[in-house]
């Protein structure tokens, strides 16, 4: 019993951050509660645009319509989050979404007109990201360095808890409340988080001596240059977002192929979340993992890998449990991919190095969702599925060949990022 117990214990999250910090558990409160209502909000729109016009290409492009908006938030975000005070622009960020929220809830109360679908939406994941760079640049300092793979883990435990009873949620909501109260029930979970988050201390960069703008922004890019660890740690989830989750393609999937309807549909976008609530509440362990790179190159490959078996998946149960294995695979990749990142930079530039990761993080899904749309649309659901989950694994593999820099990447028991040397990279 003893040993099960002490194997327990390694596997299991391990939760002592928040009780060390009250800042951290404020911080982890609000974004639980924002967390599930972004996601009924995140399954509403491609439902109701899917409703409207029956064309993935469609909500393919509705995902597309984010691409700059996500791209100029993180970067922007970044900037103001190595400038002022970082627990003020995740405020401010928060109002501008819960606003967002309820424009869809009044463009499906006055009548549904099809472009608020694209602009409310676009703007809403502007702000949202400005406000995650900020979140993800202040949370080393909430907790010790070798505690930094810990927290993250928690934080995608709580996004993967979102991920799972927000879709599966939307989907009752959908076919009983409607459009209208899920959107209004996304701005009151914003509303409560803002509280939430009011109550944190502030949170200042060290040593700030710069004004956010493009001269900011352009410095932190320069940053990146001879810092190859970092430059894989985008790459390599670019790859991954751009080919290996065909979301876009699931309401066509859930009434074409499972034959369902909305509750199928709130089922597979919960089953990747399901899988990964899986690996984040059983990352004890990750605080070990000395070779972080190479762990993230194995969990993309383990993910594009499960993504091309359910593409050929027609048994609805099945196909939920690929997603789910999918799902684990990502949350690791997260882990490690964040951890690596954070360690790497200086608090003075950490805010605009995680706004790139945020632009990269949020915008690779986007573009992901217009490719197997389009794909969709000229051969088929099958097709755009099987054909993105092989390239995720491809790139994975090159992206290892190419960077061998990021497959070397070590990180010491302690929390100081081991950075292997830029020479003979191949970046």
């Amino acid at each position: 019993m003893k040993r099960i117990a002490r194997i327990g214990r390694h596997l299991v999250i391990d939760a002592r951050p928040l009780r060390k910090s009250r800042d951290l558990r404020c911080l982890f409160g609000g974004q639980l509660v924002v967390m599930l209502g972004g996601q009924l909000t995140t399954v509403a729109v491609p439902y109701q645009v899917y409703s409207l016009t029956r064309s993935s290409l469609d909500v393919g492009l509705v995902s597309l319509a984010q691409l700059l908006p996500l791209i100029a938030g993180g970067l922007v975000g970044g900037a103001l989050a190595d400038a002022v005070d970082r627990r003020s622009l995740l405020l401010a960020s928060q109002l501008l979404t819960a606003l967002c929220a309820a424009g869809l809830a009044v463009n499906a109360t006055v009548g549904t007109a099809l472009w608020p679908l694209f602009a409310l939406p676009a703007a809403a994941a502007g702000c949202a990201v400005a406000g995650e760079s900020g979140l993800s640049a202040m949370l080393p300092n909430l907790a010790g360095r070798s505690e930094t793979a810990t927290v993250n883990a928690m934080f995608q435990a709580l996004l993967q808890v979102g991920q799972v009873a927000g879709p599966a949620l939307a989907g009752l909501l959908l076919a009983g409340a409607g459009v209208r109260f899920v959107y209004w029930l996304d701005a009151a979970s914003v509303a409560v988080a803002m509280l939430a988050t009011s109550r944190m201390g502030r949170q200042r960069p060290a040593g700030t001596s710069h004004s956010p703008g493009l001269r900011s922004i352009v410095a932190g890019l320069r940053h990146l240059r001879g810092q190859p660890v970092i430059q894989g740690a985008y790459l390599i989830d670019i790859n991954a977002t751009v080919f290996g989750m065909p979301s876009a393609v699931f309401p066509a999937l859930a009434f074409a192929v499972f034959h369902g309807g909305a509750r199928t549909l709130g089922l597979l976008y919960a089953a990747p979340g399901a899988g990964a609530l899986l690996g984040a509440v059983t990352t004890g362990w990750v605080h070990r993992v000395r070779r972080q790179g190479r762990a993230v190159i194995v969990a993309v490959i383990v993910w594009g890998a499960a993504i091309t078996c359910f593409g050929l998946a027609h048994w609805l149960p099945l196909a939920l449990a690929l997603l789910a294995a999918a799902g684990w695979a990502d949350v690791l990749s997260a882990v490690f991919r964040g951890t690596i990142i954070q360690l790497a930079a200086p608090d003075a530039l950490r805010g605009r190095l995680m706004g790139v990761q945020m632009a990269v993080v949020t915008a690779g899904p986007r573009i992901g969702d217009a490719e197997s749309g389009a794909v969709a649309s000229a051969f088929g659901a099958t097709a755009s599925v099987v054909s993105g989950g092989l390239a995720c694994i491809g790139g994975a593999l090159i992206l290892a060949r190419l960077l061998p820099a990021f497959s070397r990447q070590k990180t010491s028991i302690a929390g100081e990022a081991e950075l292997a040397p830029a020479a003979g990279t191949g970046s």
